[in-house]
């Protein structure tokens, strides 16, 4: 045996024989299946949470993408200065040649299109209820082109007909009673000039279309309305508040900030996704690695349980273990024997894991519809979280991280208890046997 090669067969056989539970030996046995099933659920429990994480992120993130641009251009506010009293004046930014501004965007590489848009605040009201809404005057091929607003299948009405009236997110029209071809009231208060002053401007308009983009805020505040109707409605005859930009990788939209800056021109500015939900998604970065960490212990604990279980498996089998050693068993030998007894524990209560958290991250979905169902909608509040769905993503390296963590930390906390046993004098083991 001595000059057999290391993790030889003998060995795995050695070390699955003591696995076995025997009736005098139960105690080794109960602490070996207390820390199987620790590092399973341990392991399932850090597969679902990332996979959840994960899916809450790309969620997010989806819905942000899938109704919002992935940057935008603006000009800076003008400061004019009233020569006869002196003071100083400061006036939005206007994009006056926004339709040459936005072809002159649209030919940056890596971008796939481009469009003006007119934004106001104003008030809604119909069937004697009100709500705040963010009017976008956008035109109608640019609205057909923004993926979450044209769904057929989360939408009502018509498209095709925007440019005859507005549409509305569900949320704004739930909450004012609306359908398609119902009448809803905009009131804008920097409306009509007159020789008095500005006066608020409302006029009606018929609802062609309801669209859901996902996101809970977006369908409660968002309005499209026709950008020449937009620009005459909110006093932009000729002009444009910003360009929406598109581009081909989202995740990599601030690597064309300075082309996108030189081809709009001096005055220029751009905001992009990032910056606007930028300290939102850091926060959930952070949040993985502290819930990593925090779940990493639980794994730890569960495998210190191997450290109990082997150390009472070291003393119950001394006289074997003498027995062996006088055969012509190595120190290395013995080792190895006690680390894959172990190592058994930890790789079958991580495949364990893995096939429990994968089969949870499965079914999360059905397992917060049952919970919603149970607490009357209060285990997932889209007003709260910002989306109607918690999504589960399972990722390879989420995977493999919960993987790699049991499988190290079981091997890990073997050595000790293995390293006594290899230690021990055969001498003294058979002395009073």
């Amino acid at each position: 045996m001595a000059g057999t090669g290391p993790f030889s067969r003998y060995e795995f056989m050695i070390a699955w024989r003591y696995l076995r539970a025997r009736r005098a030996e139960g105690g080794v046995s109960v602490m070996t299946w207390i820390s199987l099933i620790g590092i399973a659920l341990g392991v399932m429990a850090l597969i679902a949470t990332l996979a959840v994480r994960a899916g809450f992120r790309a969620e997010f993130v989806d819905t942000i993408l899938g109704a919002n641009a992935h940057t935008s251009v603006y000009m800076v506010p003008n400061r004019i200065e009233n020569e006869i009293t002196g003071e100083t004046y400061v006036s939005a930014g206007r994009i006056q040649d926004y339709a040459e501004m936005a072809a002159r965007l649209a030919e940056v590489p890596g971008v796939e299109r481009t469009a003006a848009v007119v934004k106001g605040q104003v008030m809604a009201s119909a069937n004697d209820a009100s709500n705040v809404a963010e009017v976008f005057g956008i035109s109608d091929g640019d609205l057909a082109a923004i993926p979450s607003i044209a769904d057929p299948e989360t939408s009502q009405g018509d498209i095709a007909r925007f440019g005859d009236g507005v549409a509305i997110g569900a949320g704004i029209a739930r909450e004012l009673a609306l359908d398609v071809g119902d009448r809803i009231r905009l009131i804008a208060p920097e409306g009509a000039r007159t020789a008095f002053g500005t006066t608020p401007r409302v006029k009606a308009y018929e609802v062609t279309y309801i669209f859901s983009a996902g996101r809970y805020d977006i369908d409660r505040t968002r309005i499209y309305m026709p950008l020449a109707e937009a620009q005459s409605y909110f006093n932009r005859e000729g002009v444009a508040d910003e360009i929406e930009v598109f581009v081909a990788d989202p995740e990599k939209v601030d690597d064309l900030t300075v082309p996108l800056l030189q081809a709009a021109g001096v005055g220029a500015q751009v905001w992009s996704w990032r910056d606007a939900s930028g300290s939102f998604l850091s926060a959930l970065d952070m949040e993985d690695d502290v819930m990593f960490v925090i779940l990493s212990v639980l794994v730890l604990i569960a495998s210190m349980n191997i450290t109990s279980g082997l150390i009472m498996l070291v003393k119950n089998k001394g006289r074997d273990i003498g027995i062996l050693r006088t055969m012509g068993l190595t120190e290395g030998s013995v080792l190895r024997v006690f680390f894959l007894c172990g190592a058994f524990t930890g790789v079958i209560g991580t495949l364990a894991g893995v096939v429990l958290g994968v089969a949870l991250a499965l079914n999360v979905e059905n397992i917060m519809a049952l919970l919603n169902t149970l607490t009357n909608g209060g285990a997932w509040q889209p007003e709260v979280r910002g989306i109607y769905r918690l999504p589960a993503e399972l990722r390879a390296w989420d995977l493999a991280r919960a993987v790699g963590l049991s499988l190290a930390l079981s091997f890990v906390v073997t050595i000790f208890p293995a390293r006594r046993a290899a230690r021990m004098n055969p001498v003294e083991a058979l002395r009073y046997e």
